[in-house]
């Protein structure tokens, strides 16, 4: 079998294993269990536990990223920042997994500076994208404080994807379509 591919489906494994019995679970063990491989086998793709962990982590950033980037075209500044924030919540099946396995990862990462380094650079990467979409709907406004409405974007979304994951019988996906929108309706009007 191709490579990638078998460490796609362990990566699958992976999340299976965390989204049912928690992160603590993902043994090399129950992990290769999980995928129906040995765990020599599983080995031979990934060296240790740390390594798949890693591993994990870092491909819920790229298919965050892969998802964002296959977006279509939109010239609208305000558009394509709402379009970009609703593909970053977890509103659909799928992007309530990646969350999931994100949340149990992010609480790991203060323990393991392996994970802790793969977590940085997804925080670092969306903080960019917040930065990018700010500036792309503020323009270049005089006393608009770009690092400060980044760090609101920023944290709108991380507590929106806490809010969701916690008590989604309490914020629907419309509802947080709705926040998503007046935040970016009051910072156009700012940026005005």
């Amino acid at each position: 079998m191709d490579p990638e591919r078998r460490r796609a489906d362990v990566v699958e494994a992976v999340w299976r294993v965390v989204r049912r019995d928690g992160l603590s679970a993902a043994s090399v063990r129950n992990v290769a269990q999980e995928a129906g491989l040995s765990m020599g086998s599983l080995r031979h793709y990934f060296a240790s536990q740390a390594e798949l962990l890693s591993f994990t982590l870092r491909a819920v950033i790229e298919r965050i990223e892969a998802r964002i980037a296959a977006l279509p075209s939109e010239p609208d500044p305000r558009r394509r920042a709402e379009r970009v924030l609703l593909e970053l919540l977890p509103l659909d099946p799928e992007r309530a997994a990646e969350n999931e396995v994100w949340l149990a990862f992010t609480a790991r990462a203060q323990v393991d500076p392996e994970l802790r380094a793969v977590h940085d650079e997804g925080y670092d990467v969306l903080r960019g994208g917040c930065r990018r979409l700010v500036e792309g709907l503020a323009g270049h406004v005089e006393g608009l404080d770009v690092e400060l409405e980044t760090d609101r974007l920023h944290a709108l979304l991380d507590g929106l994807a806490v809010h969701i994951a916690m008590r989604p019988d309490a914020l629907t996906p419309d509802r947080a379509r709705l926040i998503v929108a007046r935040h970016l309706d009051e910072l156009t009007r700012y940026a005005r």
